[in-house]
């Protein structure tokens, strides 16, 4: 599954990133990476973009970007 599927409030851990490096290191940058457990808080009424929390942190991606980041929902 693909972090653009996911619907708001849903928490998943990010299995895989399909991107080059360029766009890898800015995901580790902002504390993105495998393992990590994400959660949705906000998508864009033109569902452009996606806004996420990774460790108490709050990022707003593309969703070109958040489909590059593949996710397994966690049931919590």
């Amino acid at each position: 599954m693909k972090l653009s599927d996911l619907k708001q409030n849903q928490v998943a851990k990010i299995t895989n990133l399909n991107c080059d490096l360029d766009l890898k290191q800015r995901f580790y940058s902002f504390g993105i990476n495998k393992n990590s457990l994400i959660v949705v808080e906000n998508i864009s009424f033109s569902k452009n973009t996606i806004e996420i929390n990774v460790e108490d942190t709050f990022i707003a991606l593309r969703m070109e970007e958040a489909k590059c980041i593949e996710v397994e929902v966690v049931n919590q």
